[in-house]
């Protein structure tokens, strides 16, 4: 019987129903859900809006930032959860409609002790994700927190830089491997030990060894039977510009002798170097025999967090990027029904920035129209100013 119930029970957790931590879609009334930052008085605004351009204007609102050359801050909490033994799921869109130069689309994942109303740079949090662009910078950031440290992911993950909206999503597993989606599309995949510098690595060069004296590693060694030609130096480096003459006014006694400026000399040959050839000799690159780290320890729990909370913390130089569809789950699938559903909803997005484009095109003809026409307006005011007469003496 207690077998049996056991089973019953096994069975219950692999079938288990996944579970939504967090859902924001950010209707009317998001406010109502989300703190700003006390921490400086000039922290950007968020306000509610779907943009310049979108498929449809009230299903597409997010929190958008408003004010150029801001620090923004903005937090919500949620029940407070951990990932243990379960997938993780991070998801949200990012539309940089303002072209983005410099500044932050990502967000940070926090423990349930965050403080909201202080909330700043050095706030700790669990998870940093998302992308950030400045100038050749353009990457999506993957940033652990473990103890007191924040670990930066060490491979390269390109993130997108056009003005539509684009999902990202952060996938982190049981078994210590993660994923990194962009619009439903692979870019980064791999091992939480092998991609961050959180653990001592597993193997450290054998301190008792060192490249022996006698190691040849030098490719190229200079021709030994390689003779300078005697007339190498007899060329100077410059010589006097032949094209130069002393000026008219030029006076010995006062300005001295005169003395021809230099200019480079075309027959000069430069330093004279021995030509390179194979070095008979050489072995090859010294590697550095490695032995077992003995500070290596293992930790299966790098994945395992107790999340409460998630906020935006960035810089923009330019405003104007669009948070939304933020998600927080233990699905999979779910996230990706998200995705499914978010993109179909790019095309309308495409369609109506160019009609936008068109209507700015159209607006600024006119502008420039209407300037011209004001410049031609007042020209033709302007009194013209009649020549004084001039009487001839008589």
């Amino acid at each position: 019987m207690k077998t049996a119930a056991l089973l019953l029970a096994l069975v219950g957790i692999a079938f288990a129903d996944p579970t939504v931590y967090f859902k924001e879609e950010f209707t009317s009334d998001w406010e109502d859900r989300w703190v700003q930052s006390k921490h400086k008085s000039d922290l950007g605004a968020f306000v509610h809006s779907s943009g310049k351009f979108y498929g449809d204007e009230e299903a597409d609102k997010g929190i958008q930032t408003s004010q150029d050359a801001r620090f923004y801050g903005l937090s919500t909490k949620f029940e407070k959860f951990s990932n243990e033994d379960k997938t993780l799921v991070i998801q949200f869109t990012v539309k940089h409609e303002q072209n983005i130069d410099c500044g932050g689309g990502y967000v940070k994942v926090f423990p349930s002790d965050v403080d909201q109303t202080d909330m700043h740079g050095d706030s700790p949090y669990n998870i940093m994700f998302g992308p950030d662009i400045c100038g050749s910078t353009k990457k999506t950031h993957v940033i652990l927190s473990e103890g007191e440290e924040n670990f930066l992911v060490n491979k390269e993950i390109r993130c997108e830089t056009d003005v539509f909206t684009h999902v990202y999503t952060l996938i982190i597993r049981p078994d210590n491997t993660y994923v990194v989606k962009i619009d439903g599309t692979e870019k980064q995949t791999g091992t939480l030990e092998d991609d961050w510098d959180i653990l001592e690595p597993k193997s450290i060069p054998d301190p008792a060894l060192s490249k022996p004296e006698d190691w040849v590693d030098d490719r190229k060694i200079a021709d030994p039977t390689d003779e300078k030609p005697s007339d190498w130096d007899e060329q100077p480096a410059e010589i006097a510009d032949p094209e130069a003459d002393k000026p008219d006014d030029w006076d010995d006694d006062l300005d001295g002798d005169w003395v021809a400026p230099t200019v480079p000399n075309p027959e000069y040959r430069g330093e004279w170097r021995p030509r390179m050839i194979d070095n008979p000799d050489y072995v090859g690159e010294w590697e550095h025999p490695l032995i077992d780290n003995p500070d290596y320890k293992p930790n299966p729990d790098l994945y395992k967090y107790s999340f409460g909370g998630v906020g935006i913390e960035i810089w923009q130089v330019k405003s104007g990027t669009v948070f939304d569809n933020f998600l927080v789950t233990d699905d999979e699938e779910a996230a990706e029904d998200a995705v499914t559903q978010i993109l179909s909803a790019q095309a309308a997005e495409k369609e109506a920035k160019e009609a936008q484009d068109e209507i700015d095109r159209a607006e600024a003809e006119a502008a420039r129209a209407a300037a011209e026409a004001e410049a031609e307006a007042q020209a033709d005011a302007e009194p013209e100013v009649e020549e004084p007469v001039v009487k001839e003496d008589l």
